[in-house]
């Protein structure tokens, strides 16, 4: 996680305004760098629920950046945050989490122990938990 990053964070670095502060009084390139390690942290641990990481990341980076900048910065965004998601998937197409550790059924047992069972790869649930993924679907579609 900590490549992607220092890659965003390095890709949009030159176009960060010196001297602008953010509102808990760091320096601008501070703030950028938090923002990039929050944004992929988020997108590697909570992936699904994540909808649009490059909107959020450049939400909040954009007032570092001046406006002259500010469409190269969401490309250079958007292209990195597209790499890190299919390595992220590529990750959990062979059973492992960005740390290296087995993945585990998104799923809790009747005592309320996580489900130790190996998920599929496409919805995050075993086979015994398929049908959670299936009423998720549903309930989605239904709101859609």
């Amino acid at each position: 996680m900590y490549q992607f990053s220092r890659s965003i964070y390095r890709a949009i670095a030159p176009y960060v305004v010196p001297g602008a502060a953010s509102p808990e009084r760091l320096s601008s390139h501070r703030a950028v760098l938090g923002e990039c390690e929050g944004t992929i942290e988020r997108l590697a641990n909570d992936g699904r629920y994540f909808a649009h990481p490059e909107r959020s990341l450049f939400s909040s980076v954009r007032v570092h950046v001046p406006i002259a900048s500010q469409a190269r910065v969401y490309r250079l965004i958007e292209s990195h945050l597209t790499i890190a998601r299919a390595y992220f998937r590529l990750q959990a197409m062979h059973g492992v989490d960005v740390d290296g550790n087995p993945l585990q059924c998104r799923a809790t047992t009747r005592r309320g122990e996580p489900c130790q069972r190996a998920p599929r790869p496409r919805n995050g649930y075993c086979p015994s938990h398929q049908h959670l993924a299936e009423a998720a679907d549903s309930i989605a579609g239904r709101a859609a």
